[in-house]
């Protein structure tokens, strides 16, 4: 938020600007300490990411974008300790009973596409949260209490650690609330138990896949003791999964050359605004390629086939110039 220079027209010249910092932070008290030794966590996101995030160029209409549906979780969650900045976070086993009220902020393209803390990817267009100590993957309602506006996110990554914040949306999800744009908003968050959701629609929740279990995996216990590292190998969130082709905007055979993947959303408007752009850009062929991972529709927006080094060179440096993204070669 930036306030407007005022001019003492007779003698000075006073010049006023206040920054508005969208820092991630930590307010919520952590639970009782277990016993057993501590692991320092290596964070696997900047937590710094407030200092350099910001909002996209390619909006779109938010109001279009649903909210989270709560789905009951058939597999592991994650809730086990975690170190971040020196201190030890000891997330809750249920999250349903779960209500607090404080400040929220929003997180955007900096991480976009980027692995959140259960290994989904984070959509800048999902409607999803950070939360220090829900469980992962939780429901929750957030309602901005300013002006009455709320919605309904999945929490899947952990955050924020700064200030005093109790939760970090996505950027759809405070624009819907009306505070993107000023950066913070002081929310209620409650806990939603998808059993009870559905039964009070007088329906029974959807069919949900189980997740399938990785080889070698042990079960985990719900409380070892143990203070696990900030971001552990994928196979520690969810089997592979095998990518479904689901469609295509003219995909072209990439035979004979590379293929760059420039962002993956779960809202094709948001994809379409970025090929569009990237069209005017580059002279490769630009394309929406779709697929479903874990249950969840992906339009990557893709370019080429590029037949030399220094042409792939080029394409991502011109990308990254126009903060478009960053363009990686990818063989899928």
């Amino acid at each position: 938020m930036r306030e407007i220079f005022t001019v003492n027209t007779a003698k000075l010249l006073t010049c006023v600007a206040v920054g508005l910092v969208l820092a991630s932070c930590s307010s919520s008290r952590p639970s009782t300490p277990q016993s057993g030794n501590t692991v320092r966590a290596q964070p696997g996101l900047d937590i710094n990411r407030a200092h350099k995030d910001g909002a996209p160029w390619w909006d779109v209409d938010v109001n279009k974008i649903p909210d989270a549906t709560p789905t009951v979780h058939t597999g592991n969650y994650k809730a086990n300790p975690y170190t971040v900045l020196g201190k030890t976070y000891y997330p809750m086993q249920d999250s349903r009973n779960y209500r607090a009220e404080g400040t929220a902020s929003w997180y955007g393209t900096k991480f976009h596409g980027q692995n959140t803390a259960n290994g989904e990817l984070y959509d800048l267009y999902g409607m999803s949260a950070a939360h220090k100590t829900l469980p992962l993957p939780a429901y929750v309602r957030v309602t901005n209490l300013a002006n009455g506006r709320s919605v309904i996110l999945r929490v899947n990554d952990r955050g924020p650690f700064y200030s005093d914040r109790i939760i970090d949306l996505s950027y759809a999800a405070a624009k819907k609330l009306g505070y993107a744009e000023i950066g913070t908003a002081h929310v209620r968050v409650e806990g939603i138990d998808p059993q009870q959701w559905w039964a009070q629609r007088g329906q029974q929740p959807p069919m949900v896949l189980k997740e399938p279990q990785v080889a070698q995996a042990q079960p985990i216990p719900a409380s070892t003791g143990r203070v696990e590292q900030w971001t552990p190998p994928p196979q520690q969130h969810a089997a592979p999964v095998v990518p479904v082709q689901v469609g295509g905007n003219n995909v072209p055979n990439a035979s004979g050359g590379s293929i760059l993947q420039v962002g993956a959303f779960a809202n094709p408007d948001a994809a379409e605004l970025l090929r569009s752009k990237l069209s005017t850009m580059v002279s490769a062929p630009v394309f929406i390629s779709s697929v479903v991972r874990n249950q969840q529709t992906l339009h990557r927006v893709r370019l080429g086939p590029i037949n030399s080094q220094g042409e792939i060179q080029q394409a991502q440096d011109s990308i990254r110039l126009a903060n478009l993204g960053q363009a990686k070669v990818v063989t899928d």
